[in-house]
């Protein structure tokens, strides 16, 4: 049954028609106030009961210009309306969005009052599930619908129609199940529940053809097998990717046209700088890019963990640009300045990128020496860390009318500066707050959580490959941490969601809920839906 707060207005003027048009004006009020004086009953609350405020969104927990900065009493929130619209903005929509998360149809995030155009096109895709009408409107039918206990849950089926179904046509055309970009088409066709029973029966998967939440998992998982050029092939082909890898740096030695475990890291090294969905297949996608002119060569850079990491350390550490201690195989700040430094002091450009040129100059035996001890002792200058200026969130269009909010840099656990690095970061997530929501976006202007995070990363000059917030579960390196220690500039993973911790207990991400980039309180929710913390700068 749809809430009753949300139908009250209604009953009450139904109530007062009936009454007037059988001559009793005089028993409107008895009839509201006494149950066994009418079959028809308006429940009022007890003056004892609190009404749910509505929900801080966005912006210092504000979502439109035209609310931030208001404390919305409890008792003021006007009732609902009978049909849920876009711009709506009541504790009802909270429920909603819970279920509608929970059904499938919205990422996982904190549920907030505002109906916006993310929970619209949820509310489309259950309307289509159900065969209703696709109009985005949340009225009574619709309520009642989500609301039961026999609610379908996600999944795309034959004749569906829209943007998710584009964006698993995609990912199925570069995993090989789909064989032409024509066959991305936005409509859940026969082709494309073909491949999708193809790619379970590889995957061990009920080959039943629907796309549900177990398939889509599958399709950016890394354990998924794939029907295109692989690991074990050996032809041609694998040759001709395999001599590209090599000219970019990527791939040491000949091409024998082998596809074994080098060629397949030494593909997923180029995807995660070329903007690629790392999973090691020559996909068209990826072999697209290789042979692109705008290919990105190999580089190590911040962010990676690996034994080449460690190598480029040691040799940092023989010319007296790092301190031994350091060699860990993580590249962070400290081995980006060494590696800055040592570029430097070699007439290389000091980008603090490990690429062809300066792994060559470090093996070749004829590099300088650095003879400064403050670069190689880790000193502050060298670490990159500074108590930086505030970072002052700005004023956008997106924004407008909205307060600059200033994010102090110098928020950390014990008393810590947080490093320039991470300051960095933290601008760079705020520059997007107010940009829109757009499931499975990855910027530069729209964005889904996973996205957010990946496009603020790489801007920031961190060398991480796309991921889901699954993916954001173990990610491979960094260092974990608690929910109690985290800090400015660490990436928050929950269940379903992923996030960028902006100091002073807030968060900057991309709210499904909120239907856009926001910037705000890390709440009990967060601390109740915790799964992990990764501290990226250390």
């Amino acid at each position: 049954m749809f809430n009753r707060k949300l139908l009250r207005g209604t009953s009450l003027l139904l109530t007062a028609s009936m009454l007037i048009m059988t001559g009793c004006e005089q028993q409107i009020s008895e009839s509201v106030n006494a149950e066994s004086e009418s079959e028809i009953v308006v429940t009022t609350a007890p003056e004892t009961e609190s009404v749910e405020m509505v929900a801080a969104l966005g912006i210092n927990s504000n979502v439109l210009p035209s609310i931030a900065g208001v404390t919305v009493d409890d008792s003021a929130e006007e009732l609902a309306p009978v049909n849920l619209t876009v711009g709506v903005i009541n504790s009802v929509v909270k429920d909603l969005q819970q279920r509608l998360m929970d059904l499938g149809y919205m990422d996982p995030d904190e549920p907030t009052t505002y109906y916006g155009d993310a929970t619209s096109l949820a509310v489309q895709y259950f309307q289509r599930q159900a065969g209703m009408a696709m109009d985005g409107i949340c009225g009574v039918g619709t309520w009642d619908a989500i609301m039961s206990e026999s609610a379908p849950h996600y999944a795309l089926k034959l004749g569906f129609q829209g943007n998710d179904v584009t964006h698993a046509q995609y990912r199925l055309y570069n995993l090989g199940y789909l064989y032409n970009a024509s066959d991305i088409n936005g409509t859940y066709d026969e082709t494309t529940m073909n491949a999708v029973k193809k790619l379970q029966e590889t995957n061990g998967l009920t080959a039943d053809g629907i796309y549900g939440t177990s398939t889509y998992n599958l399709l950016y998982s890394d354990d998924v097998k794939a029907n295109v050029v692989a690991l074990g092939e050996q032809s041609d082909l694998v040759k001709k990717y395999q001599q590209i890898l090599i000219n970019l740096g990527y791939l040491e030695g000949e091409a024998d046209g082998n596809f074994g475990l080098g060629t397949q890291n030494a593909i997923k090294a180029f995807q995660s700088r070329n903007d690629q969905v790392v999973d090691g297949y020559l996909g068209p996608d990826t072999r697209t890019a290789m042979e692109s002119p705008n290919a990105i060569p190999f580089a190590m850079r911040l962010g990676e963990q690996s034994e080449s990491v460690k190598d480029l350390q040691q040799y940092l550490v023989k010319y007296g640009y790092l301190s031994s201690d350091k060699a860990t195989g993580y590249f962070g700040e400290l081995t980006k300045s060494a590696v800055a430094n040592f570029q430097s002091r070699n007439g290389l450009t000091a980008d603090g990128l490990a690429g062809a040129k300066t792994i060559a100059l470090l093996h070749s035996g004829n590099a300088k020496k650095n003879t400064t001890s403050s670069s190689s002792s880790g000193s502050s200058a060298s670490s990159g860390t500074s108590s930086a200026a505030p970072v002052t969130v700005p004023s956008t269009a997106a924004n407008a009318g909205t307060p600059a909010v200033s994010i102090p840099s110098s928020v950390g656990t014990g008393g810590e500066t947080v490093s320039g690095s991470a300051a960095a970061l933290i601008s760079i997530a705020a520059s997007k707050i107010g940009c829109p929501y757009v499931w499975g976006a990855k910027g530069p202007n729209s964005f889904d959580c996973s996205g957010f995070v990946y496009w603020c990363l790489n801007q920031a000059g961190v060398g991480i490959s796309y991921m889901t917030s699954s993916g954001w579960r173990n990610p491979g390196r960094f260092k974990r941490v608690s929910y109690n220690e985290l800090q400015a500039g660490d990436i928050i993973v929950v269940s379903g969601h992923v996030g960028i911790v902006a100091g002073g207990g807030t968060i900057i991400d991309a709210s499904s809920s909120n239907g856009r980039v926001v910037h705000r309180s890390l709440g009990a929710w967060w601390a109740n839906h915790f799964i992990v913390g990764w501290r990226i700068f250390s």
